[in-house]
């Protein structure tokens, strides 16, 4: 039995050994060109302007077949809009009614990578889930230049919304990515990020009967360096 433990965790022991030694961390950084998209509280559709971001962090590749790896990591990453004020279902006809909406998110991405050799590096295709959470936020009013910390709440109630003093969205968002870049022989890659968020973050509001709906989506451009 003794002899049966001992052969089974060193099976472990080497079988961990070797996944270490396959995986590869990078780090990965870049601008964000961010927008919301979705439905006002009156049903109209919400034409929004695109804010620039960033996103920073660091990233882990696991090789699944040739070619092929699983892709994750974590990132820092700004997300947001310009919008008009409480978020009618059209712009303001003047510009000094404007807000923008600025989210920072800590991000996990799911991808699939394929990365086959082309050239003297690497090709890098990709696609795959991410979820997130926001971590801070707010809105700049353009005309006064006021300032409002964003409440990360799934539900509130009529009463804290109807005051406007408090901007509410929801924590968690999820979505879906596709990129494309290159990589070089010394492990440098640049790559173009498209993203498209799938859940409703707007909080919901009891008692109130207007079910307004916004979406992230943006894409950005990122950098890496993979060790």
């Amino acid at each position: 039995m003794k002899a049966r433990i001992f052969s089974l965790v060193a099976i472990l022991a080497l079988s961990v050994t070797a996944l270490q030694a396959q995986v590869s961390f990078g780090v990965a950084a870049g601008p964000n060109f961010q927008n919301m998209v979705g439905k006002g509280a009156y049903g109209a559709k919400i034409t929004n302007g695109m804010i620039i971001g960033f996103h920073v962090g660091v990233t882990a590749s696991i090789p699944v077949a040739p070619d092929f790896f699983f892709q994750t990591g974590l990132l820092f990453s700004q997300k947001g809009s310009k919008n008009n004020l409480f978020m009618y279902g059209k712009k303001s006809s003047s510009e000094e009614y404007y807000n923008n909406t600025r989210i920072s998110y800590i991000e996990l991405p799911l991808h699939l990578l394929y990365s086959p050799e082309l050239g003297n590096g690497r090709l890098r295709l990709g696609f795959g889930p991410y979820i997130a959470y926001g971590i801070a936020g707010k809105q700049t009013f353009t005309y006064d230049l006021e300032e409002i910390k964003i409440q990360f709440k799934n539900v509130i109630d009529i009463d804290e919304y109807v005051p406007w003093e408090e901007v509410y969205f929801r924590g968690f968002d999820a979505g879906a990515d596709i990129f494309a870049g290159y990589e070089f022989a010394f492990g440098l890659y640049a790559q173009l990020n498209a993203q498209l968020g799938l859940l409703n973050i707007m909080t919901d509001i009891t008692g109130w009967d207007y079910e307004p709906n916004l979406k992230n989506t943006g894409f950005g451009v990122s950098v890496g360096y993979n060790f």
